[in-house]
């Protein structure tokens, strides 16, 4: 039996954006036809403010955070309760006093379920704002930085970059490989992600899914890539 599972941002939608209406209807019609799963380090609220709570509930299962906060439909299957060490924010901070990136937003922390997502430019930034630190982290490599750092000096926690301004912090092995441990060892796992790259918070997955021989993984650049991948499964 295939298992479709898509990460959210860059994948089916654009990075913190709604779907687009055109690839809703379709992807709704593919969510009848398919089990569909859905990974992404957002929380429930914003994954349905992307996507509309009729897709949400169209999915199979719905990882928030990361796995952290499993939910099909409207039941809650598991929400972890761990939070971000003050140590760890503390830490953090200094990065926000230190970095070249001159606009600060606000939230720069975002506690979620069983993560926190770290930002230097802020979760309220604007589009616009988004992707002007975008550009400037690809330039200087900043948020892949800070995240080896993290790892080393606190290794008992999980950094990865996620999206396009964030880095996801959870506990050790509690990335997006975590939710392996749902899946049917009978079923075909199809993993679609535009952070697949060593740094990103889809690897985990894809390291694991590859690793174990239970299925395939594409490297996803935009939901039209997306689109045109899966009607060769309609």
């Amino acid at each position: 039996m295939r298992h479709f599972i898509f990460d959210v941002d860059g994948t089916i939608t654009p990075s913190r954006q709604t779907i687009n209406k055109d690839f809703k209807k379709f992807f709704n019609h593919f969510c009848r036809k398919h089990r569909v799963s859905l990974v992404t380090g957002s929380d429930k609220p914003k994954t349905i403010e992307q996507i509309g709570e009729d897709t949400y509930n169209l999915c199979h299962t719905v990882y928030n955070c990361n796995g952290s906060d499993v939910w099909q439909s409207r039941k809650n299957i598991y929400s972890d309760d761990w939070v971000l060490p003050k140590d760890i924010e503390e830490w953090l901070s200094g990065f926000l006093l230190e970095s070249k990136f001159v606009l600060r937003t606000g939230l720069h922390f975002e506690h979620r379920t069983g993560m926190c997502n770290f930002s230097i430019v802020g979760r309220n930034a604007t589009l616009g704002e988004r992707m002007l630190y975008a550009k400037f982290d690809k330039e200087h490599n900043e948020r892949n930085r800070i995240a080896e750092m993290l790892n080393v000096r606190f290794p008992y926690v999980n950094a990865k970059v996620g999206g396009e301004t964030g880095i996801d912090i959870s506990k050790k092995h509690s990335d997006k490989s975590q939710i392996l441990k749902y899946f049917d060892e009978r079923e075909e796992l199809y993993f679609f992600g535009d952070a697949m790259h060593k740094e990103g918070n889809d690897y985990p997955l894809k390291k694991v899914i590859l690793d174990k021989d239970r299925g395939f993984c594409y490297t996803i650049k935009d939901y039209k890539e997306t689109w045109d991948l899966l009607k060769k499964y309609d």
